[in-house]
């Protein structure tokens, strides 16, 4: 068995520390990847607290990863060692349902292989993440990280950039479209980003007006505070798009009646609690459409990645070390931070 060093939890109350543990030794289509740089996604501290009630302790969160190919299985032809590669938030499928042959294997029927916290198709244990020295990653859930990316802000791409690319795209957001983005952090910034990149008009909504300028620095055209009413009310009808990443019980109605008919809101925070369930008039009346979405399948993460490197996009980070994590979490939960935090994995090498 490989041996790895990270950093994780052992149960729902205690702060993260150093673990060691094992992972499968590379197999034929395999890749081992020495780990670079980790981001740290709010789902991370869901699971470290098990706080959606599905966390098998211990836990190796970890799935924004940029590392270093270290060696590959004989009969992997896309990667060699030295490479620098990604792995988002998946690390399998089952690759023979209708969703997997589609390439959307986030929606697989039989449910994909979570980088952590998930079940091991291999060993049947459980996998671990990218607080991590190390990680083995079948050929096809390994992406390309293109040396146009600086890799320890192309990290967040592998979540929080999939996680808004793939509805951008799926409801084909474009020139002549007036997208909105509600909430600015670690995903609503690269929904800015993105948007404006594909051409858009973009509208940041906020509680915040002290976001206003790094929002316009972002690529975003206008900024609405949606406690507002006047200002909200100006939007009526108008959006093709919106889309919704905050990760907290809130109004829906308030944005969707600014959708114009026809017009689309796609959720990708996920609350701990229920949002209050929107009033139905708001939906048929102008044939709206309420919507949600999950990362992205391998392809459509790759076609994210290459366009990042084309327009020159990745998120805006904090470099941390790893013997800072359990902080980042208390800050990321006062939403201190611009706009995600990412951990140097050589920091690791000191613990051992």
């Amino acid at each position: 068995m490989l041996q790895s060093l990270g950093y994780g939890a052992t149960d729902a109350h205690t702060p993260l520390h150093e673990l060691r543990f094992e992972r499968r030794n590379p197999g034929p289509t395999d890749v081992q990847i020495d780990i670079l740089y980790c981001g740290v996604c709010h789902s991370d501290l869901h699971t470290a607290r098990n706080e959606w009630g599905n966390t098998v302790y211990p836990v190796v969160p970890g799935h924004e990863i940029v590392g270093r190919v270290s060696a590959v299985g004989n009969k992997v032809t896309r990667f060699k060692p030295g490479d620098i590669v990604g792995v988002g938030c998946m690390v399998d499928s089952c690759q023979h349902c209708s969703s997997c042959a589609e390439g959307l294997e986030q929606y697989c029927e039989n449910g994909f292989v979570g980088t952590y916290n998930g079940e091991e198709m291999h060993s049947g244990g459980m996998t671990y993440g990218g607080y991590a020295s190390n990680i083995v990653v079948t050929e096809k859930f390994v992406l390309r990280i293109s040396d146009k990316l600086d890799p320890a802000a192309a990290a967040p791409l592998l979540c929080a950039g999939i996680t808004t690319w793939s509805p951008l795209r799926h409801w084909k957001v474009g020139k002549g479209q007036k997208v909105g983005i509600v909430g600015l952090g670690g995903l609503g910034h690269m929904g800015i980003k993105l948007a404006h990149a594909l051409g858009a008009h973009v509208v940041l909504f906020t509680t915040s007006p002290g976001k206003k300028e790094d929002a316009m620095r972002l690529g975003a055209d206008e900024v609405v505070v949606s406690r507002n009413a006047e200002q909200m009310q100006a939007h009526v009808n108008s959006f093709d798009f919106i889309l919704n990443t905050v990760a907290a019980p809130h109004s829906l109605d308030a944005f969707l009646v600014l959708l114009k008919r026809e017009g689309t809101m796609t959720l990708v925070g996920a609350p701990a609690e229920p949002h209050p369930s929107p009033q139905v008039f708001n939906l048929i009346m102008k044939r709206r459409h309420l919507a949600g979405s999950l990362i992205g399948g391998i392809a459509e993460t790759q076609e994210m990645l290459d366009f990042c490197a084309e327009h020159g996009i990745v998120s805006d980070i904090e470099m941390i070390p790893i013997q800072k994590i359990n902080d980042a979490y208390e800050r990321m939960l006062k939403s201190d931070v611009k706009y995600r935090f990412v951990i140097d994995m050589a920091s690791l090498k000191g613990n051992s």
